[in-house]
């Protein structure tokens, strides 16, 4: 490979970076790239795994510096995704190239709706416009008296204590399931692993959004760490590409920390739209190539 091409890769890391801190999905542009670079789905795939690990380990550190994190949490719901992770990196290279291309093309394409749609904004702002008329009262005992306290619907009445102890059973063991396939298809394909866990942690755990992505990169940064490990000990990653590909992913997570805007994220999302769209579809033909 040319010295150009791992400016390149840089480029498209820094941009994969900042696209998954302003709004999601920065995997559907590296996956395809390293395809297009010229390296097996295989491959590809796992060297993708080291960008997303690097990415998550300096989100999980900005998260930790102000303040909202909670790495007991964190480590009872990476659990059942490690565990996933692994079954799903195997998984995927059992599948031929032709196959998962086509698989990628089919999912980036149904991610794409999702990042447009953007079902988080909308369940925000819902709470935003109902927040008078659906309050819920907690109570909490204070003082030798018990008093209510107004509380918006997706946040816990519980604070103080941790998370985990007051799930339910049923919650729990609900919680585990979602996790452990969401850590099979996070093993098997990375690219969108966030929306799957973001509505595991919003609707069955109740957790507020802040919450919500403290928990997603912790989980995400263990499941690309452990499917890296299965990927590595079958010889299925380009360090050279993939150190390349994780300096540009958190430079550009620094920088979308730093530079979020409401007005950036729109423009993001129609110029990713567009990039996913071209290369689901370069896939496709790619595809119809290796098997005519």
């Amino acid at each position: 490979m040319e010295i150009w091409q791992f400016f390149v890769i840089f480029a498209i890391g820094v941009i994969a970076g900042f696209i998954n801190t302003l709004a999601g999905g920065g995997s559907l542009l590296t996956l395809p790239m390293l395809i297009f670079m010229g390296l097996p789905a295989a491959v590809a795939n796992g060297t993708n795994r080291l960008a997303i690990t690097v990415q998550s380990i300096f989100a999980v550190a900005g998260f930790r510096r102000k303040g909202v994190s909670n790495f007991k949490l964190s480590l009872f719901l990476s659990a059942p995704a490690l565990v996933g992770a692994v079954i799903g990196a195997r998984l995927s290279l059992s599948v031929s190239d032709a196959l998962f291309q086509r698989i990628l093309a089919i999912i980036m394409l149904l991610v794409l709706g999702l990042i447009l749609w953007d079902p988080v904004r909308r369940r925000r702002s819902s709470v935003q416009d109902n927040r008078d008329a659906n309050q819920l009262l907690c109570w909490n005992f204070k003082g030798g008296a018990l008093r209510s306290v107004p509380l918006q619907i997706d946040t816990f009445c519980h604070s103080g204590r941790n998370k985990e102890s007051y799930f339910s059973w049923n919650r729990r063991i609900a919680i585990i399931i979602s996790l452990f396939f969401a850590g099979i298809y996070g093993g098997f394909i990375q690219a969108g692993i966030g929306f799957v866990i973001i509505a595991v942690l919003t609707m069955l755990g109740r957790l507020n959004l802040v919450e919500t992505n403290s928990h997603k990169v912790f989980i995400i940064g263990i499941n690309a760490l452990f499917a890296l490990f299965v990927f590595a000990y079958h010889s299925k990653i380009s360090w050279p590409i993939g150190m390349a590909l994780a300096a540009g992913n958190g430079i550009g997570g620094w920088l979308g920390s730093h530079l979020a805007v409401s007005k950036g994220e729109r423009f993001i999302r129609v110029i990713l739209a567009v990039c996913v769209i071209a290369m689901a579809v370069r896939l496709l033909e790619l595809c119809e190539r290796k098997i005519y």
